[in-house]
């Protein structure tokens, strides 16, 4: 058994509560930053759901990203951070500087954290937004050398996580003393849901079983969040991962359509409500108008979004599941919680 201790940010995520779970299954001891310490039993749950009963292997400690307090004695004693938390600003009208802000400054508390208690690596999970936005159209794929163009059209989400990162970088190159960094960056992340409290990405697969009337014209890559923290763990541990990013992405693009079609071949019965219909471009601006989250889907409306992993596969021997296999997963689990509405 391992004895080592690593750091995982913001518990209560999901990417976070997968990363948890192959450490725990590889032999870590964890600890994990929750802001409030009444989510603990929450995260055990979720954490049971995806087959651990963590026990005394999984501590917890209460810190908020937007406050120094905490965080040195929270990253005491670890080998490794992996660090996921971001905070998010709530309510629908927010300055972009409400998004900006916090992920900067959070990613830079958690690195001081970890170069002040002698961490060996930090594994930062950044996004597909800090490398695949604001571009003008791309004839090959998406990798690691590309980042986002903040000169472009990038929402304030995919520019937070852009600097953030990017802050990040800067740090470790101009004060980081030894302490090494390593990025992934998912593309949509899918897989099994651990309970009602789930990401953006796997509400797209809920959307779809529930009935919405049809499909954007959007393209995405997709990975199973069981091989981004596969790829978490390689990152942390092989010697090649250090001062590198990773793009995680399983396979070529697909547009919306196409992953509907999966979901209506796979799950049967349980995908009646799936429409594999193409909303017309001239209908999503339209109802775009007042409508916050569909506005932020214009701008990648018949937008290709490839990307390549080639360098994930290449230098840590990362070899993800399929995308169909990722889309079952995550309407599987959809339907084993009993999350979906009017669901028999």
């Amino acid at each position: 058994m391992n004895e080592e201790t690593v750091l995982v940010t913001g518990g209560t995520g999901f990417i976070a509560q997968h990363c948890i779970l192959a450490l725990l299954d590889a032999g870590y001891r964890v600890r994990t930053t929750v802001r409030s310490p009444a989510r603990e039993a929450e995260v055990r749950e979720n954490l049971r759901n995806g087959g651990c009963e963590a026990g005394d292997r999984l501590s917890f400690v209460a810190v908020d990203l937007t406050e120094d307090r905490g965080w040195v004695e929270a990253a005491a004693g670890c080998s490794y951070v992996q660090h996921g938390a971001s905070p998010t600003p709530s309510g629908h009208q927010v300055r972009e500087e409400d998004w900006v802000k916090p992920a900067v400054e959070g990613n830079l508390r958690v690195l001081r954290a970890a170069k002040s208690a002698g961490v060996k690596r930090v594994v930062l999970t950044s996004a597909f937004g800090a490398i695949g936005v604001g571009h003008e159209p791309m004839s090959r794929p998406f990798d690691e050398t590309d980042w986002t163009n903040l000169n472009g059209k990038v929402a304030p989400y995919q520019r937070s996580k852009t600097l953030a990162e990017r802050a990040a970088w800067a740090f470790v190159g101009r004060e980081g003393d030894g302490l090494e960094l390593s990025a992934v960056n998912p593309t949509t992340v899918l897989g099994p849901a651990l309970g009602p409290d789930y990401s953006h990405s796997v509400r797209l697969i809920k959307n779809m079983m529930e009935g919405q009337p049809g499909c954007p014209k959007v393209n995405t890559c997709l990975v199973d969040v069981r091989d981004v923290a596969d790829l978490h763990l390689r990152a942390m541990t092989n010697p090649a991962a250090k001062g590198e990013r990773f793009l995680a992405a399983s396979g070529g693009s697909l547009w919306l359509a196409d992953i509907a079609k999966v979901l209506r071949q796979g799950m049967g019965i349980a995908a009646g409500k799936v429409s594999t219909r193409v909303l017309p471009n001239w209908f999503i601006h339209l109802i775009a108008i007042g409508n916050p989250a569909m506005a932020q889907i214009v701008p990648h409306l018949g937008v290709n979004m490839n990307a390549t992993a080639e360098k994930a596969r290449r230098l840590l021997g990362w070899a993800p599941r399929s995308r169909e296999d990722a889309i079952l997963a995550t309407a599987e689990s959809l339907v084993r919680l009993g999350l979906l509405k009017g669901a028999s």
